[in-house]
């Protein structure tokens, strides 16, 4: 029977570069990449180094054979995990990789395609094994902005966001069940981001970009992060009170805070939005589908 539930599980939660070590083994050192589930549908959102152990339990499971995989923007921290993924070496296999517009190459000014991307990740003498020797088990779509569409039984709706290079977020539903995944994204200080609000409406979980702390992004311990492309914990709360989003999971954490400094932080934070959780690896959120008569119109 397809389970009817909406699920997300972490992979990944760090941000910038992975930070394994005794100080972050309990929130995770892996960078970016969720798993979400529903109705028998799979999709990833990033494919930053948790992507790896990922691969690997799908290969265990017999669930490799066509894999969905979104990425919210390729920054290094993003996709530095695709070449790691066993699926791509599996002949019979298929990954389909979609990204919104990415940035415009420096030389010729033209946008660059998601493929050209991904060739120059896995390009010898910077990684050894050549795109091309895999790039048959590639499909990449290049994702219009403000758009949806399916995966499956998964419905995905996408947002631009504010990022120093284009990034989006998305949202999928399923049996009137919604995730959205913000990360990497910069708020602008007094102000709620209204197409991020937009897209959260009456989302079940918000995983949001929550790598610093106010005083860290205001330059009052050590220098501004102002420009850097991240956000805050208020910042999260704010978009979430505003959206009606029921639970906050506070994401992409700085490579140096440890386990400790995350726990303090979502104290901090929930005391202006109570159900707030770190993400962190393994964890897995589940929500049960509701019944048809009670599910809601997707988001706009």
């Amino acid at each position: 029977m397809t389970d009817q539930a909406l699920e997300v599980r972490f992979w990944g939660v760090r941000g910038s570069l992975p930070s394994p070590g005794n100080d972050t083994a309990m929130v995770g050192g892996n960078t970016s990449c969720v798993e979400v589930t529903g109705g028998g549908s799979r999709v990833i959102l990033d494919a930053g180094s948790g992507i790896r152990a990922l691969g690997d339990a799908l290969m265990k499971r017999g669930e490799h054979k066509r894999v969905h995989l979104l990425l919210s923007h390729v920054h290094w921290d993003h996709v530095m995990g695709i070449p790691f993924f066993a699926p791509l070496y599996i002949p019979g296999s298929e990954v389909v990789i979609g990204a919104g517009p990415l940035e415009r190459d420096h030389a010729s000014g033209a946008r660059l395609p998601l493929r050209e991307v991904l060739k120059r990740q896995m390009t010898p003498p910077l990684f050894p094994i050549d795109f091309d020797a895999v790039g048959e088990r590639v499909v990449t779509v290049d994702i219009e902005p403000d758009s949806a569409f399916m995966i499956g039984q998964l419905e995905i709706t996408i947002s631009s966001l504010s990022h120093p290079d284009p990034v989006c977020a998305y949202r999928v539903s399923f049996g009137g069940r919604s995730v959205v995944y913000a990360t990497d994204t910069e708020h602008e200080e007094g102000k709620l981001d209204e197409r991020l609000v937009r897209l959260c409406r009456g989302a079940d979980v918000l995983i949001y970009d929550a790598q610093f702390t106010p005083e860290e992004y205001r330059g009052e311990v050590g220098p501004s992060k102002k420009g850097w492309g991240h956000s805050t914990f208020e910042a999260g709360a704010a978009v979430a009170r505003a959206a009606g989003v029921k639970t906050l999971a506070l994401f992409h954490h700085d490579p140096r805070r440890t386990d400790e400094g995350v726990a303090e932080i979502v104290q901090r934070a929930r005391a202006v939005f109570p159900n707030t959780v770190a993400a962190r690896e393994s964890l897995a959120l589940r929500f049960e589908a509701e019944p048809p008569h009670r599910q809601a119109a997707p988001a706009a």
